[in-house]
């Protein structure tokens, strides 16, 4: 649903199990997914969309965002997504901002986010000022008032996972998919870890694409000083780049 002015879009959904964990919370990959989708049914209702974007051989790549969690729905719970883009900046990046809210109206996750432009063809970004957007502004509405600063992957870590692009992680683009990421973010903690502690916030910064059959280690250092805080790194071996930062911390679960 658009607001009168077009600047917001919301939807309500129903949290379908199949995207909760064993903990019976949504999946943070899932929030991201849904986020996404509702931006582009947003730009889609202005006459911004994928397809029109797609047809001059452009398309939205995420480059960050940044969460954080009050209360994870849980599985079957009802909640609305709200967004809005916020402005551009650094003339490079469209800024977006998220809120999941309850269905009593709680907030439940406030999300930012920083997309860029890239033509599918060259693989190179465009810059605002050479597109024909006419995109809503509101500079001046925050979910998150914070910047997506840039983060610096741990000096010395943890390996705690080792995989390979495979069919199931590439998406339309041709790489792999921005809420494949946060899979493996959340998969170089262990089981144990998830049932007893639940995210609190969450960057994650994606510095170069990973592409079909590279393959890729994560790494975790936890940070001094900072209990439940963690920073992370995704090295591309094929490519020998850093591929993603990301930083999380996390909370005990409640009783």
């Amino acid at each position: 649903m658009l607001s009168v002015d077009q600047s917001t879009y919301e939807e309500i959904l129903t949290i379908p199990g199949y995207e909760c964990d064993a903990n019976l919370r949504w999946k943070p990959s899932a929030f991201l997914q849904h986020m996404t989708a509702a931006a582009n049914q947003h730009i889609d209702l202005i006459g911004e969309g994928y397809q029109a974007l797609l047809d001059q051989g452009l398309v939205w790549v995420l480059s960050r965002v940044k969460f954080q969690f009050l209360r994870f729905p849980r599985v079957e719970e009802q909640i609305t997504i709200r967004t809005w883009p916020k402005t551009i900046q650094q003339k490079l990046f469209f800024i977006r901002d998220y809120e999941i809210l309850s269905a009593s109206g709680e907030l439940l996750t406030a999300a930012t986010s920083a997309w860029l432009m890239m033509n599918m063809q060259t693989r190179r970004l465009v810059p605002p000022s050479a597109l024909q957007l006419n995109l809503p502004q509101n500079p001046n509405r925050h979910a998150i008032d914070e910047p997506l600063e840039k983060l610096t992957p741990p000096a010395v870590g943890e390996e705690r996972l080792r995989l390979r692009a495979g069919y199931s992680a590439i998406d339309v683009v041709g790489h792999v998919n921005n809420a494949r990421y946060i899979e493996w973010v959340c998969d170089a903690f262990p089981i144990d870890w998830h049932h007893s502690h639940q995210l609190e916030a969450l960057q994650i910064n994606y510095d170069r694409e990973i592409h079909p059959e590279d393959e890729v280690i994560v790494k975790v250092a936890s940070l001094d000083g900072q209990p439940g805080t963690f920073a992370l790194s995704g090295h591309n071996l094929t490519q020998n780049t850093e591929s993603f930062t990301a930083a999380v911390s996390w909370k005990d679960n409640p009783a």
